[in-house]
C-alpha cells in the first residue's frame, strides 16, 4: 500500500520527512515537541501556581497543565507522546491558555492540528513602548502611528505640522480616513485620489482580515451613508496593503515639500508607522532639520 493511500498516517520518505501527519492534517509529533517546549518555558508563577517542592526539570509539570486546561492528566499525556485522539477546537483553545501562548504561537498550534486558526479579537490599539520610543527618536522625520482602520494613535513632534496637534483631540475623532471625506473631496486632484484610492484599498483588506470588529465595520457604514466619494472608491474592491508613494505638499509654513511617505507594517499589531523620509540634501531635508532645530530649541 503507498504511503498516506488508505491509511491514517503519510510518512513520504521518498519526498522529505512527513512522520507522524495524519489525513486530518494533524501532525501528531510536532504538536507532541510544540505542547512540551511551551511547557518547559513557563514558571507556575505567571500562571498563578505555587513553586512547591523543588523541580528536577524546568517548567510546568504535565498534570499542571492538565489542570489549567480543564482536561485529564491521561489526555494530556498522550498528546505529548503523540498518539490519542485529535484534539478538539475546544482542547486547542484551551491549551493555548493555559500555556500562555501569543497570538501567533496559538495560530501555530491550530495549524499543526490540521485545523483553522480563531480569529482574533480584534485589531490592537495599544502603544509599544518600543515604538514610542523610536518615534521620539526621529527628531528630523515627521511620522506618526495608526491602526487598522487609520485612527492616529501617537505621533511625534515634527508630525504636528502635518497632522495637527492630536493632543486636543477626543480620541474617537483621531481618524485620517473620517478627515479625508468629512470635507468636500477635490477630485479633480490626482495626488490625492491616488492616496485616498490606496488608503481605502488598505482599509479593506483590514475589513477582510478583521471581518468581526466593530470599530471597523462602523466607520465604514458611516462613511458611506455620508460621502459619496468614499462609497464610489469602496464599491471599487480594490485590497492591497499600503505601499510607499512619493508625496508632494505645498506646506503653508515650510513652502514646497517633496518626500516618500513610508508605511511600515507592524505584523504583531496590525499597526502602521507612518514617516515622511526626505531624499538625502533635498530642499525638503533642509526643511525638517530647521523644523527639528526650531520645535526643539
Amino acid at each position: 500500500m503507498e504511503a498516506g493511500i488508505g491509511g491514517t498516517t503519510l510518512t513520504g520518505r521518498g519526498w522529505g520527512k512527513l512522520e507522524g501527519m495524519t489525513t486530518t492534517g494533524l501532525r501528531r509529533d510536532e504538536l507532541a515537541a510544540f505542547l512540551r517546549s511551551r511547557r518547559a518555558r513557563l514558571r507556575p508563577a505567571e500562571v498563578g501556581l505555587p513553586d512547591g517542592v523543588r523541580r528536577r526539570t524546568p517548567g510546568l509539570r504535565r498534570q499542571e497543565v492538565a489542570q489549567l486546561a480543564g482536561m485529564s492528566i491521561d489526555y494530556y499525556i498522550r498528546l505529548e507522546q503523540g498518539r490519542g485522539p485529535h484534539p478538539s477546537r475546544q482542547v486547542l483553545a484551551a491549551l493555548a491558555r493555559a500555556l500562555l501562548l501569543t497570538r501567533d504561537e496559538r495560530e501555530y498550534l491550530f495549524r499543526l492540528a490540521g485545523e483553522a486558526p480563531p480569529p482574533s479579537a480584534g485589531p490592537s490599539r495599544g502603544v509599544t513602548p518600543g515604538l514610542r520610543h523610536l518615534l521620539d527618536a526621529m527628531t528630523e522625520t515627521p511620522a506618526y502611528l495608526v491602526d487598522a482602520r487609520y485612527d492616529v494613535l501617537a505621533w511625534n513632534r515634527l508630525a504636528t505640522f502635518f497632522v495637527g496637534d492630536l493632543s486636543a483631540v477626543p480620541v474617537d475623532e483621531r481618524n485620517m480616513i473620517r478627515w479625508m471625506f468629512s470635507r468636500p473631496f477635490p477630485e479633480d486632484d490626482p495626488e490625492l485620489l491616488r492616496f485616498a484610492r490606496t488608503t481605502i484599498a488598505d482599509l479593506r483588506a483590514a475589513y477582510g482580515r478583521w471581518p468581526g470588529d466593530p470599530a471597523i465595520a462602523a466607520l465604514v457604514t458611516e462613511l458611506l451613508g455620508v460621502s459619496p466619494p468614499f462609497a464610489a472608491l469602496w464599491a471599487e474592491h480594490e485590497v492591497s496593503e499600503r505601499r510607499p508613494t512619493v508625496k508632494r505638499v505645498a506646506h503653508p509654513e515650510l513652502g514646497p515639500l517633496e518626500f516618500e511617505c513610508r508605511v511600515l507594517h507592524v505584523p504583531e499589531t496590525d499597526q502602521r508607522l507612518i514617516v515622511y523620509v526626505p531624499e538625502p540634501g533635498s530642499p525638503t531635508q533642509a526643511a525638517f532639520r530647521r523644523l527639528a532645530e526650531r520645535v526643539g530649541s
